[in-house]
């Protein structure tokens, strides 16, 4: 009350003022009734989105949509739509999704991808995909909780039916699958309308 009292003083103060300075110099004084010069908005809602590739991440869109327009995800696009993985990443969910970068697929032996893509790679290529594919969001706060409540380590089933393991290593999120293989999240919490993306350096394989 102290506050709105002050300042309507202050208001009033200052309309008497600006109506003495009219009559002394002939101008119309100011009123209550003016509005105020609007500053327009600078700050666009890609501005606040998180960007992967060179691409904002519009929350709004679902995985495959977000995923296909990153730059450094084009590898793993592909591999979704040779497995035809697109309607199931594109579902409801929620998921959380361990995305492998480029240069994570560059890590494979040579002509492993290539391979992978052909039509008699598809069986294996979609139990690699949906290895990386947990049917729950976790935000990296959720998994560095789950981690510590765990003594350090939580083990969390995949949509393609086994477990990947999650530690910490320093501050950064390691994700190590059934082969041992260690995968680091590199960019963490990207989200989607149907869950959250976390993309890793290091391609993650189910057990043979």
């Amino acid at each position: 009350m102290l506050k709105t009292l002050i300042r309507t003083t202050a208001i009033a103060t200052l309309f008497a003022a600006g109506a003495a300075y009219a009559q002394d110099n002939g101008a119309s004084a100011p009123t209550a009734e003016t509005p105020a010069a609007e500053t327009p908005a600078t700050t666009s809602m890609s501005d606040e989105m998180p960007v992967v590739g060179g691409a904002p991440m519009d929350p709004q869109k679902n995985i495959v949509e977000n995923a296909s327009q990153a730059s450094n995800l084009t590898t793993l696009v592909a591999a979704v739509k040779a497995a035809e993985l697109e309607e199931t990443l594109a579902g409801e969910g929620p998921f959380t999704v361990f995305a492998p970068a480029n240069e994570a697929f560059e890590k494979l032996p040579e002509g492993t991808v290539d391979e992978l893509m052909k039509a008699e790679g598809k069986e294996k290529l979609t139990k690699i995909l949906t290895y990386h594919v947990v049917p729950a969001e976790a935000t990296s706060e959720a998994v560095m909780k789950m981690i510590e409540d765990d003594g350090g380590s939580h083990a969390v089933k995949t949509i393609e039916g086994e477990e990947i393991t999650l530690t910490m290593e320093g501050e950064s999120i390691v994700v190590t699958d059934a082969q041992g293989n260690k995968a680091t999240v590199t960019q963490a919490d990207v989200t989607q309308s149907n869950g959250v993306v976390h993309v890793i350096d290091t391609v993650l394989m189910p057990s043979e």
